[in-house]
């Protein structure tokens, strides 16, 4: 039996609709914008839910498409979109600002008060969309 209101009962727009609405505030407005600004860049984009846990229980939004595009983790002091093979991907306007380190994510933390470049923003999600259709590991 389906309860409504329950993780099982929404779709996963809905569940991310509900994280944004829950999370209020700055964060939830980078949050929504970002979706937007994903939304235009990839209109194919598929929205989804994962990685529940009772810390948790709203799940991390990830965006997919051939392959996770990114994902949008909220914490106390940051929205963190983390790019799948974000170590791939050109970044001219230099959006990466965390995790730089690893050997495939990448991460943009905006914390409150930060805008991101919808332009360039919007530039890196349609590389990251080319990569995962591709077929390759990295962009050319």
């Amino acid at each position: 039996m389906r309860h409504s209101g329950s993780a099982a009962s929404q779709s996963a727009a809905e569940q991310i609709d509900k994280k944004i609405a829950d999370l209020g505030g700055w964060r939830g407005e980078a949050l929504s914008r970002i979706r937007d600004l994903i939304k235009e860049a990839a209109p194919d984009v598929v929205e989804e839910c994962k990685w529940f846990k009772p810390s948790n229980p709203a799940g991390v939004p990830v965006w997919s498409h051939a392959g996770i595009i990114c994902t949008g983790e909220s914490y106390q002091s940051k929205v963190k979109l983390t790019f799948a093979k974000g170590a791939s991907l050109p970044d001219p306007a230099k959006l990466f600002n965390s995790s730089l380190e690893g050997k495939q994510r990448r991460a943009i933390d905006i914390h409150e008060g930060e805008e991101v470049d919808a332009g360039a923003f919007k530039a890196l999600i349609r590389a990251a969309l080319a990569l995962n259709t591709s077929g390759k590991t990295k962009a050319r």
